[in-house]
């Protein structure tokens, strides 16, 4: 056999060393894998129900639906639901959520609608287990404290959950921390990279599989539009890790989605 299909053989065993999966802690719930996820709670385009609202998530619990959601961390060290690192988009207000503490926060509304920003604390105690959770992770510069308040209050919790993010040292966190809390690592293909504002370093890192080594995901969320043709994705499959798909809407191929995917977060429908 030559030097040349050595090195190929060698680089091929090391590329598969580095995007192995984690080994999927024992006796997962299978609804884990089976539900629909509302992405951001199960709220309307017309923002008359806000993204991460707490009407957004009874709608979801109502309907029987999974939900996903986005946690973030406060002046004062209280976790958040709530996707931006800027106030701008939902509130109206060009502040950062890292400047403002949580008292400050109760005084906007969500899409001027009644709705304010939900503590995870309260989310937790509504949903109260009826259904799924995947609960992101935010970059925060205080990844640290948001992870291990996070896990606290999810240590304290009797419904079914996963993690996910696009920060591989949150994910890191929690593979080091809580090796038996299922976890995922977010990420997007190169058409969509400017688009979910991830950066370049970070991405490279992530669609390579170079950050598997030291963070072990049981499953990678991808963006379902950039998913196709990606042997990273097949081969991590193959190799039992399990694969999400977000955010699928009702003008997107579902039927592909299904095949693809173990897991669908879509939103604008019901699925």
């Amino acid at each position: 056999m030559s030097h040349y299909i050595l090195a190929i053989i060698a680089i091929f065993i090391i590329y598969i060393l580095l995007l192995l999966p984690g080994k999927m802690p024992k006796e997962v719930d299978d609804r884990l894998w089976t539900s629909y996820y509302a992405h951001r709670g199960l709220h309307e385009k017309d923002k008359s129900i806000p993204e991460n609202s707490m009407e957004a998530f009874k709608k979801a619990v109502n309907a029987g639906y999974g939900i996903e959601m986005d946690l973030n961390l406060t002046a004062d060290g209280k976790i958040i639901v709530f996707h931006d690192d800027n106030l701008s988009r939902l509130c109206g207000v060009d502040q950062l959520i890292t400047d403002c503490t949580y008292e400050e926060l109760k005084e906007f509304h969500l899409e001027s609608t009644e709705e304010k920003i939900p503590l995870f604390e309260d989310v937790l105690k509504m949903v109260d287990g009826q259904v799924p959770l995947i609960v992101e992770l935010k970059n925060t510069k205080n990844l640290n404290e948001l992870c291990s308040k996070t896990a606290e209050m999810l240590d304290d919790y009797e419904g079914l959950y996963c993690v996910e993010s696009f920060q591989p040292l949150i994910v890191r966190w929690f593979y080091k921390n809580r090796p038996d809390v299922v976890r995922g690592q977010l990420s997007v293909g190169r058409k969509s990279l400017k688009e979910f504002d991830v950066k370049l370093w970070q991405w490279l890192l992530i669609i390579s599989f170079g950050t598997n080594i030291i963070t072990r995901p049981h499953f990678m969320a991808f963006y379902h539009g950039d998913a196709r043709r990606k042997l990273g994705l097949f081969l991590f499959h193959l190799l039992t890790g399990r694969l999400v798909g977000w955010t699928v809407q009702d003008t997107d191929d579902i039927e592909y989605c299904k095949k693809k995917f173990d897991v669908i977060i879509f939103e604008y429908f019901k699925p």
